[in-house]
């Protein structure tokens, strides 16, 4: 990160520059009307710029492999269930949800998994964000039956990425390269999801790919950025701190659905982000 930022001022920069870049790319996939083709360009992008990546940066350590694959096969997860969720649901609601339901699963994680204690007030900020962020995922009012396929899979999302999230905060430490881990996951993780496209429409699939290529190939590169910093800060700052400063991209992608989808934003939603602030203010001030 910049030399001119001040201490200890880095690690919340990057998390927060990632969280405004994975709403974007959020954005960017869920407007894209064939889910299938934006998350395939996506993944196309990633595993572009990882092939170029990886002969360039040293390779991770052994120990870090097994993180590596792990991780690898947890993130194509998180991007079918996170398909599925944009396939049935509204931005505005399926990514809160998705994102929501990380943090604290995350903060139980790092504790009880990895021997990282949280402080009072750190445990008191991942709840209120956490509280918040449900918030604005049910702000329009209780789901009803419909809606239930649509919130199993954004429910699904966010169990997934608090367990890759732990997987990568311990797996970044082992490979003592930090862009050699995030290229070497990108570069395995990036073919699984176009080779499952392809198998499912078959030759088609090129010709559904070109309408969209510009804005899914951006978006896998946004998203691999985005993905970076986050793995960087990582290896840099304590795990449950960030994986909660990071879900501040659900007020980015509040906007993003209020601006670009048309979506309404409400009271509910403004109480709602402001708890989101509110928490991230108590996490940051008892954070040692």
């Amino acid at each position: 990160m910049p030399s001119f930022l001040p201490p200890g001022s880095a690690v919340p920069a990057a998390v927060l520059c990632a969280a405004v870049l994975h709403a974007l790319w959020n954005a960017m996939a869920h407007r894209i009307t064939d889910k299938l083709v934006g998350f395939t360009l996506i993944n196309l992008a990633y595993t572009g710029c990882a092939a170029v990546m990886v002969c360039f940066v040293p390779l991770p350590e052994a120990g870090a492999w097994p993180f590596i694959l792990v991780s690898a096969a947890l993130e194509v997860l998180s991007q079918l269930f996170l398909l599925r969720a944009y396939q049935l649901g509204d931005f505005g609601q399926m990514y809160p949800i998705a994102r929501g339901t990380a943090p604290l699963l995350v903060a139980v994680a790092s504790v009880a998994l990895l021997g990282q204690p949280l402080a009072a007030g750190e445990m008191a900020g991942v709840l209120v964000i956490s509280a918040g962020l449900a918030g604005l995922a049910f702000a329009n009012g209780r789901p009803g039956r419909a809606q239930l396929p649509a919130l199993a899979a954004a429910v699904a999302t966010g169990v997934v990425i608090a367990g890759y999230t732990v997987v990568d905060g311990t797996g970044v430490h082992r490979s003592q390269s930090v862009i050699g881990y995030i290229a070497w996951l990108f570069l395995c993780q990036g073919p699984v999801l176009p080779l499952l496209a392809l198998a499912r429409r078959g030759r088609p699939l090129l010709a559904q790919l070109k309408p969209a290529c510009g804005i899914g190939l951006t978006g896998g590169v946004i998203s691999l950025t985005a993905y970076g910093l986050v793995i960087w800060a990582q290896a840099h700052g304590d795990l449950a701190t960030i994986a909660a400063l990071r879900e501040t991209s659900i007020l980015i992608a509040a906007l993003i659905a209020t601006l670009l989808f048309r979506e309404r934003f409400g009271r509910l939603r403004l109480t709602a982000g402001a708890a989101v602030l509110a928490g991230i203010v108590v996490l940051e001030l008892a954070h040692p």
